[in-house]
């Protein structure tokens, strides 16, 4: 048993936090709980009165412990640190290496609690108490004095490193008495140009993508150590550090860049950012995009033939409710149908603020962004865009195979995949490009043949159904991400106070930009398109020129005919041809003798008009009376729209209120001429 300790009365007192006539009669009333001895005053007088450490309570014991280790430490051992290599315990995670090394870490706690003691002795015979203590640990003396000098080098770097930063780092001590971890996947039997050059293969670009194998690997470095005298090292020891370099290493990643591709690793690999949707206002940025169902419906084509056909749904979701305000289901997608889903949201939900578009052509063509404008049309609606022409502040258009920047569209796709597709019997499978093998064969033409199929309308029916009564109604997660007041994606949609309003333009101006447009050849029969030829008398000073047309597609009996500056000439309409047959009187051989006529009479009037002098016209101009257009009443309207200032659009208003205010006046003018005929005829 190692000797104890004795202190001063006065000075256990203190360790244990009471006055000094408290602990003395503690001693005096129970003695034999208390290991006393005396020792004679230097001074003469009474002898002093000595308590044992053992005697005092625990708390006083460490409290001692501690006082020894600030005052006495410090100046037995020098500062180990100096000039010293950092030990490997003040790099690793205490937390791990506990994790990792339970039973060895708390062996190291009771041996670091028994050297502690070792050092703090101060009684007689240390040899032999080391003796005792090296025995009763089962360890050599010498390895005793070891344990002491890490534990000395420990305390003295923890104290440095407390000076720094004012932590305690006492885990320090601890950390010296345990075993250090031993380095995994050194292999000392690959040298470095073999690591090397295992690493060149093994993440080569055509050997990835040509999904190379470990075997393959150690094939080429047999030949290439026989070449260069290597040391050829066992297959295990390449397949381990292989093993090493994905899994440890982290070299997946370089891996899969190398294996699939800078696209597929933005897309799957890359790190990613969420949006703060509930920042936007409700309709303050729309995102389109298109989706083809993994299903197939019954379509019949224009000419009549059915076939089996995919759809392709053409969206537009609100990114801040997550509802889906604009939708058209069609066999192609093109620019006409996302028009028409556009103009579907319009009148349905309002205008938005912003748009964010797919890369697509459909979505990205000139006339509909108005960008990188050309002059081979010249209406506002074409080299404005058709977003901004119906009230889009600016349209936004996502990265080239970069999904991810409109996520809520394409989330909104992989739920109907899940939710709705999944359900129909002609569902096939979703796949991609890299991800086959959820094809779900199924006898698409047999079941087309036997009328299985839904057609496209009952499809598009089901779907409308689908998105009305479950999706707009059922608990949205990403709402629920953004801490939305509602979850619900419609709900949020009604109730959100922050919302963008804007009146939609008229319906008429609307149907104006369904329109397609083209710039076309007038010939002397007039304008050929869809095979059919259209006619006008106000083509005729057009003849061998170029004109810009519009049609409704569709209602192709009528041309609206616009000259190169935007100003409407005429509507021309659809003709069948004229059959030979001189005697017999035909009504479409009269209308085009009757149109001759016209124009010829139109010629020789205009000629007429450029060769008579300025004096014969000026009576003309004195009788030239001025106009008044009609004040606006200041009433208000119930239906608000937005006015267009597309110019073709004012001019055609304007030129159908003339065209009416002119057939009147032909009327009028007819009716006099006759009264006046009648009255000539009486007298």
């Amino acid at each position: 048993m190692p000797e104890d300790i004795f202190l001063m009365i006065e000075d256990a007192a203190e360790l244990e936090g009471i006055k000094y006539n408290t602990l003395l009669q503690r001693i005096l009333r129970n003695p034999e709980n208390f290991k006393t001895k005396t020792m004679s005053a230097l001074s003469g007088g009474k002898d002093r009165v000595l308590v044992g450490l053992s005697s005092l309570s625990p708390k006083a014991r460490k409290l001692y412990i501690k006082n020894q280790m600030n005052e006495i430490i410090p100046g037995m051992v020098e500062d180990k640190t100096f000039g010293s290599i950092m030990p490997w315990y003040m790099e690793v995670d205490v937390n791990w290496y506990i994790e990792n090394n339970k039973q060895q870490f708390y062996e190291a706690v009771e041996l670091c609690n028994r050297i502690s003691e070792f050092i703090l002795y101060r009684g007689a015979n240390k040899t032999e108490f080391a003796e005792n203590l090296a025995k009763s640990l089962e360890i050599s003396k010498r390895s005793l004095y070891d344990y002491c000098k890490k534990y000395t080098e420990a305390n003295s770097w923890a104290e440095k490193q407390a000076a720094k930063d004012g932590q305690s780092y006492d885990y320090f001590k601890v950390l010296a008495l345990c075993r250090k971890p031993s380095k995994k996947y050194k292999f000392p039997s690959l040298s470095t140009e073999v690591k090397t050059f295992i690493n060149g293969i093994w993440y080569n670009e055509d050997f990835s993508r040509n999904q190379g194998t470990v075997d393959m690997v150690y094939t080429t470095l047999e030949r290439q150590a026989a070449e260069k005298s290597w040391e050829i090292p066992s297959y295990s020891t390449v397949a381990r550090y292989i093993n090493f370099e994905m899994n440890v290493n982290m070299g997946e990643p370089v891996k899969y860049y190398q294996t699939f591709g800078e696209r597929e690793f933005k897309r799957d690999k890359m790190v990613k950012a969420s949006r703060n949707t509930k920042a936007l206002p409700v309709m303050g940025l729309i995102q389109g995009d298109g989706h083809t169902f993994d299903c197939w419906v019954k379509y019949t084509h224009p000419n009549g033939k059915v076939s089996a056909v995919k759809p392709v749904l053409v969206g537009w979701v609100d990114t801040r409710t997550r509802v889906i305000v604009g939708k058209r289901i069609c066999y192609h997608s093109n620019a006409q149908v996302i028009k028409q889903s556009l103009i579907d949201m319009l009148y349905t939900y309002g205008v938005p603020e912003y748009m964010l578009i797919d890369n697509g052509k459909d979505y990205t063509a000139e006339n509909m962004t108005g960008r990188n404008r050309k002059e081979r049309i010249s209406f506002d609606s074409e080299t404005v865009g058709f977003y901004k022409s119906i009230g889009i502040k600016d349209d936004i258009r996502s990265l080239p195979y970069q999904p991810w920047s409109k996520a809520q569209i394409e989330r909104f796709f992989g739920t109907v995949c899940s939710r709705f597709t999944k359900w129909l019997s002609s569902y096939t499978g979703t796949l991609t490009g890299r991800k086959t093998a959820a094809k779900v064969k199924k006898d698409i033409p047999n079941l087309l043949e036997k009328d299985l199929l839904l057609s496209m309308e009952e499809f598009a029916a089901i779907f409308e159904k689908w998105v009305k009564e479950e999706y707009h109604q059922r608990n949205h997660s990403g709402l629920k991400r953004m801490k939305e007041a509602y979850i619900k994606p419609l709900e949020l949609f009604e109730k959100a106070v922050e919302k963008y309003v804007k009146a939609p333009p008229p319906k008429s101006y609307a149907a104006m930009l369904m329109m397609k447009a083209e710039r076309v050849h007038v010939y002397n029969i007039g304008i050929r398109k869809f095979g059919y030829e259209y006619r006008a008398a106000e083509l005729c000073d057009y003849i061998d020129k170029k004109v810009d047309i519009k049609w409704d597609e569709n209602d192709i009996t009528r041309l609206y005919v616009y000259n190169l500056d935007g100003q409407k000439i005429c509507e021309a309409e659809s003709q069948e041809l004229l059959l030979i047959a001189p005697k017999i009187p035909q009504k479409a051989l009269e209308d085009h003798i009757k149109m001759q006529k016209q124009q010829l009479k139109s010629i020789r009037d205009r000629a007429n008009k450029y060769t008579t002098p300025l004096e014969e016209l000026a009576e003309n101009y004195r009788s030239h009376k001025s106009t008044f257009s009609p004040l606006i009443s200041n009433e208000p309207v119930k239906n608000v729209v937005t006015l267009p200032v597309d110019k073709q659009y004012r001019e055609d208003i304007t030129e159908k209120k003339t065209r009416r205010q002119r057939k009147e006046n032909e009327y009028f003018k007819e009716q006099a001429e006759e009264a006046l005929q009648k009255l000539r005829n009486l007298s």
